[in-house]
């Protein structure tokens, strides 16, 4: 347990929040009603014991029919496609079980203790209360008692403090709390719409309050420094800011009121991302976590949410790295922590589940380049429209109802105008000489960015977050070219340095010390200008030693290991790529090649890109399976280059 912190000063008062939904809408600009809860009316449904519960009907032939569906609400599409097979699902003939979902819908583990797997009781009601010329369900009784079941066996799950399990029942879980106020919450909105299960409304109202007290309190080590799992805490803010709007509480409002504002001290790192655990990850920062608080800014307006919001989009626009073709963006995902997203496409068709983090746009605008923009999606809805036949069904566990629980607010997507004003303010797009360590002394992790004139690089040094992290330098981005070398979270595909036992130094904390020229340099901003930026770096046993250059228009890695070695260099390539040795050996794309260079070419339009080791030696370029970007047309192929112990290997552009 951690000590109760000093009460920070809260910026919104306690009846600010009751209706700041219409607050942040209007400073997003879009109208408030649009977040006003639907007047309660409608038939109420009776909760009973365990009886056998009836299926609901299957959908129609042909459905769902793409073209009844308003272009905003066809994320639910293929969720409509899964409604009957996934609630049919429910279990009805065991009591120690009654109301799971079975058939592993969603959640891994699947079982009956997992709380996670009760998720879709927002998907279920949703579906009952809302009326739509596509949705058969509105109002069906047989929905009705499926979804009562399925609540109940949600909340028999609870624990007497207020949490959830997820991978054992004895669990006190943050995740399935977190989640479980959300989709609650929403759960409880939708059937006071329709005045449906008025018993099950009181329980879930009472679940609530337990949880929140559970999740809010500052006693409870989920509020350890820095906060760890932030997606997790924060879908919990955002889950209690929800139901604030429901059961009103003065005395939970005045928690998540500090609890927003430890967030914003304790869960965000100095660099600029969220901690999850105690690392960046690519995916869960910018697709779980940056949507959840993108909620709590809507029900809330806190000024922390902004303000959260605005320093991880610096920290984002540093690891993306733009294709010159506005095909997409590459991520430095070498370094999350706990997934593999490699890439974004520019532009993402439904369902995308970053969408609701676009609502910062309107007052983050650094945040545009890296979402889809408006009237990309509206033409890939066009499009998705247009297809024969019914929409297809999701696939089992890809079916997070995250997707249209976020649905559900209006969509804030940037205007072409706007996302390509802001590409082009992108740190290394707006500058071509600087050079910055992003820096969290807590969890001893450095970030080094170097844009040179003639590339950009970054990389990273210190205690990795996870066993996923690899270090040492990470990637290389030429302005016409893009990104040709891209470490991956491999030990067979990291850029590195791999002794004969096959664990590259690049598998291992490193240890860094930087310099400008020859003086030390404390990484804060600089230009180098003429000097070289220099990381002199070890493995921690000394048994391989780097001293990384990074001069205007060349990369230079010097390595001296304790044993014989080999060098390791993940290129990105394309097709059109004309790749050749130094010996006039060819490399054809998506081939494997051996020969004796000392150097090799990758001629990519007008840019022509050179690697050199100094002198001829026996080396192969392997090819893979891992491609990038929707066209899949690039792909990493891996040059490795033995050598004695000693070796100076060169990058540069003309």
């Amino acid at each position: 347990m951690v000590t109760r912190p000093t009460q920070p000063r809260v910026p919104l008062s306690r009846r600010a929040l009751l209706s700041a939904a219409a607050g942040a809408a209007a400073v997003a600009a879009v109208p408030s009603a649009a977040f006003a809860d639907p007047a309660p009316g409608g038939p109420g449904v009776a909760p009973s014991e365990f009886p056998p519960l009836p299926p609901i009907a299957p959908l129609p032939a042909g459905a769902p029919v793409r073209t009844m569906f308003s272009p905003a609400e066809q994320r639910f599409a293929g969720y409509l496609a899964i409604l009957p097979a996934m609630t049919n699902d429910i279990d009805d003939t065991n009591p120690d079980t009654y109301g799971w979902f079975r058939g592993g819908w969603w959640r891994d583990p699947s079982g009956p203790t997992n709380a996670r797997v009760q998720e879709h009781v927002f998907t279920l009601s949703w579906f009952y209360a809302n009326q739509r010329p596509w949705n058969p369900y509105h109002l069906d009784p047989a929905l009705a008692g499926r979804l009562d079941a399925a609540i109940g066996h949600y909340l028999r799950l609870q624990h007497e403090d207020g949490s959830w399990p997820e991978y054992s029942i004895t669990e006190h879980g943050l995740a399935p709390t977190g989640f479980a106020l959300g989709y609650l919450a929403k759960t409880l909105a939708n059937l006071r719409q329709v005045d449906a299960l008025p018993q099950r409304r009181t329980e879930i109202e009472t679940a609530l309050r337990a949880g929140m007290n559970w999740l809010l309190d500052p006693a409870n080590t989920i509020w350890n420094t820095p906060v760890m799992w932030s997606n997790q805490v924060t879908a919990g803010l955002a889950g209690s800011a929800r139901a604030m709007h429901l059961i009103p509480d003065l005395a939970l409002i005045g928690k998540l009121l500090n609890r927003i504002e430890f967030m914003a001290q304790h869960g965000q790192s100095p660099a600029g991302f969220f901690y999850d655990p105690l690392g960046m990850d690519i995916n869960y920062n910018f697709e779980v976590m940056l949507p959840e608080l993108a909620e709590v800014f809507i029900r809330t307006a806190h000024p922390a949410t902004l303000s959260m919001a605005r320093k991880f989009a610096d920290w984002f626009g540093h690891n993306l790295l733009r294709e010159p073709d506005g095909s997409g963006w590459l991520t430095y995902y070498a370094v999350s922590a706990r997934t593999s997203t490699a890439f974004y496409d520019n532009v993402v068709p439904d369902p995308d589940r970053t969408t609701l983090g676009a609502t910062f746009t309107p007052l983050v605008p650094t945040l545009a380049p890296f979402y889809t923009s408006k009237s990309d999606r509206a033409a890939t809805r066009v499009a998705w429209a247009a297809l024969p036949g019914p929409a297809p069904a999701l696939v089992k566990q890809d079916t997070s109802p995250r997707i249209i629980t976020h649905a559900t607010y209006p969509e804030i997507l940037p205007s072409t105008a706007v996302k390509e004003a802001m590409t082009a303010q992108v740190p290394y797009l707006r500058q071509n000489d600087f050079a910055e360590i992003r820096r969290d002394v807590l969890t001893n992790q450095d970030f080094l960015y170097a844009r040179r004139p003639g590339y950009y690089v970054g990389a990273f040094f210190g205690q990795r977050a996870t066993p996923m992290v690899r270090a040492g330098t990470g990637f290389w981005w030429h302005p016409q070219a893009g990104t040709v070398i891209h470490a991956q979270q491999t030990n067979t595909g990291c850029w590195a340095t791999v002794p004969p036992g096959g664990n590259p130094d690049a598998n291992g904390d490193l240890v860094a010390e930087y310099l400008i020229g020859d003086q030390a340099w404390d990484g804060q901003r600089a230009v180098a200008g003429d000097a070289p930026v220099r990381v002199l770096y070890h493995t921690a046993d000394s048994s391989v030693s780097t001293e990384l250059t990074l001069a205007p228009n060349m990369l230079t890695r010097a390595v001296r290991a304790t044993t014989a070695a080999t060098e390791q260099i993940p290129f990105v390539l394309l097709p059109d790529d004309v790749v050749s040795f130094t010996d006039g050996t060819p490399a054809p794309y998506n081939q494997a090649v051996s020969t004796t260079a000392d150097g090799i070419t990758i001629r990519r339009g007008p840019t022509v890109i050179t690697v050199g080791w100094g002198g001829a030696r026996p080396v192969t370029l392997s090819t893979s399976t891992r491609t990038y970007l929707r066209d899949a047309r690039r792909r990493i192929h891996v040059l490795r280059i033995p050598h004695a112990g000693s070796i100076d290997v060169t990058v540069s552009a003309g």
